[in-house]
């Protein structure tokens, strides 16, 4: 896990080592453990190294081997059965990571090596003899890449905050992201970003930059969620998921030089990972726990669940309490972290846990993408209940953030145009790899929502502290077996059936039969005392009164009565507007 940047020039006069050294310091974070940088031609790459596979020197980076160049960010957890494959073909190996089989992939498959990685990637591999840069990203978008482009130039990063480190880039607000951002929980869907300059690789896709400028893009993969395992009993179903999920908790803890430690949040997700290393045998590994000062409305933790865990499987336990003003005090760290802005109340939880965290591993298991795979957002049932309308009206009336007339009102002229959200919305819930309505919502969902949301969140703040997170509900093979099992055992029960019968016998039944809970973060989500006047100066702010992003009267409807106004899936409209203004603040913009 790293941080990797690079540029190439299209001038005819070579690349300078200048911009990427302007980038690597902002990427340190991600990579404390090595820097590297390299230049030849039109290209320069530098990358900031976290080490967790093969720790010698010999997996530094950027890694060259003949006319390839590679910078690498992520785990491959089949690298070992790769390198032995590829060493079958006569590929010869100098190190022991999982870098240089990207290398040789590439090197043995061209432009559909891609496919053949199990993991978590993104990465930049300059190719001499084509003179061509080719770039990849994993499948659910785990691994972040940005690029931006200009006059005789491109330039990539694993941050934006990279990125805006060097000149030229245009971070004129993006109207359709903001639209997105305000509509979708935080989610700007690839390409786009909240600045009009920076753009994202879309997960499994790869990029193609050419020594003329011109970039050509292919999707490597797709989700098929139409159901063709009818025969399948339900018992039929459990074991399957129960197999799949077991392969990729183990694949995850064994594919590391380092130990592996567990996110252990109290819930049904996080608790069936230490469940599921306990049963394949794993000892004294570490789980972690974080809470908050409670507020009237809601607890501020989930220690009475997360506790029952560890009496059950007497993992090595550290649980941290964090009192609001010191979460009011280290927001602006958090913020600082966010490679966009991030509306989730619980960014600044993984933070403060993250730095715990890092203290004792460099490794952890994350329970994302477990509601999205396998139906535990409240939502869902919802949706699956409405009768009437258009897909995207059933879709909207349950998610949206902000409806497109909410938007008009919320917005100046500037950036009042089009129902862009709605538009994309209705196009991608028509996708033919699907059978019916609710296939297409958790297509989308895993795919696409997910991505720039809870995965971006928990890659952002775990890779501030210089820690990697492993989401193993996220593995592919995973997400495509759930993708063709029928909703029902979805849904059932109030969602995520087939994890609760997987998880029944493994885990103490209070922690299954538990209400769904979400990372508690009350103070962002009840907003008041110093969490609102924390809000009201950065709207009140010189800075933001001429951005002239939101209208006034608007701004002032929320801080009238900010806990009066929640989203659909209760977020802080308020904690919204002051995020996006604190996010451009807090970045220079």
């Amino acid at each position: 896990m790293c941080g990797l940047c690079g540029e190439i020039v299209f001038d005819g006069a070579g690349a300078s080592l200048a911009n990427v050294e302007r980038m690597l310091p902002a990427l340190r974070r991600r990579g404390p453990d090595d820097e590297g940088t390299w230049r030849a031609g039109p290209t320069a790459l530098g990358h900031r190294r976290l080490s967790v596979i093969d720790l010698s020197a010999r997996s530094h980076q950027p890694m060259v081997d003949g006319e390839l160049s590679l910078v690498f960010n992520g785990a491959i957890y089949n690298y070992r059965e790769l390198r032995r494959e590829l060493q079958a073909k006569g590929h010869r190996f100098v190190s022991e990571g999982d870098t240089e089989v990207i290398l040789k992939a590439y090197r043995e498959w061209g432009e559909d090596c891609p496919a053949r990685l199990h993991g978590m990637f993104a990465f930049a591999l300059w190719d001499t003899t084509r003179q061509r840069l080719f770039a990849a990203r994993d499948r659910f978008g785990i691994k972040p890449f940005y690029y931006a482009s200009g006059e005789g130039w491109l330039r990539f990063a694993s941050n934006t905050q990279a990125l805006l480190r060097t000149e030229g880039i245009d971070t004129r607000i993006d109207p359709a992201g903001l639209h997105f951002q305000y509509t979708l929980h935080g989610v700007i869907p690839a390409p786009r970003t909240i600045l009009q300059g920076i753009c994202k690789l879309e997960p499994a896709h790869s990029m193609v930059v050419g020594s003329d400028g011109r970039i050509e893009k292919r999707r490597y993969w797709d989700l098929d969620a139409r159901h063709g395992d009818g025969e399948r009993d339900e018992e039929q179903w459990v074991e399957l998921i129960r197999e799949r999920l077991l392969a990729a908790v183990r694949r995850r803890n064994e594919v590391a030089d380092v130990p592996v430690g567990v996110l252990l949040s109290g819930g049904l997700d996080s608790s069936l990972l230490v469940a599921l290393l306990d049963e394949i045998g794993v000892e004294g590994f570490h789980t972690f726990s974080v809470g908050f000062e409670d507020q009237p409305e809601e607890k501020g933790s989930e220690f009475e669940y997360s506790d029952q865990v560890v009496e059950r499987f007497h993992p090595i336990h550290h649980k941290f309490l964090v009192p609001n003003t010191e979460v009011l005090r280290r927001l602006p760290e958090a913020v600082d972290a966010m490679a966009e802005p991030m509306f989730g109340q619980d960014a600044v939880a993984f933070y403060l846990l993250s730095e715990q965290v890092s203290k004792h591993i460099k490794v952890v298991q994350s329970g994302q993408g477990a509601d999205e795979v396998f139906g535990g957002y409240f939502w869902y049932p919802r949706m699956a209940a409405e009768t009437e309308g258009s897909r995207l009206e059933r879709f909207r009336k349950h998610y949206f953030d902000r409806d497109h007339d909410e938007m008009l009102r919320m917005l100046t002229a500037p950036y009042r145009n089009g129902d862009y959200t709605g538009e994309y919305i209705a196009q991608r819930l028509e996708d033919p790899l699907t059978d019916d309505f609710m296939d297409a919502v958790f297509k989308l969902d895993v795919t696409t929502l997910i991505v720039d949301d809870p995965v971006k969140r928990v890659d952002n703040m775990t890779m501030a502290w210089g820690l990697e997170a492993r989401v193993p509900f996220l593995d592919h093979e995973l997400v495509e077996a759930a993708a063709r099992c029928p909703n029902e055992y979805k849904l059932r029960d109030g969602g995520k059936y087939l994890l609760k019968r997987i998880a029944r016998g493994r885990v103490p039944d209070a922690v299954i039969d538990r209400p769904k809970g979400y990372f508690p973060m009350p103070a962002l989500k009840y907003v008041r005392g110093e969490f609102l006047d924390f809000m009201r100066d950065i709207l009140d702010s010189k800075a933001c009164r001429e951005r002239g992003i939101f209208r006034r009267d608007y701004v002032e409807m929320l801080l009238e009565a900010p806990e009066m106004h929640h989203t659909r899936i209760m977020g802080s409209k308020l904690w919204h507007l002051a995020l996006l203004e604190f996010w451009l603040q807090r970045h220079g913009i």
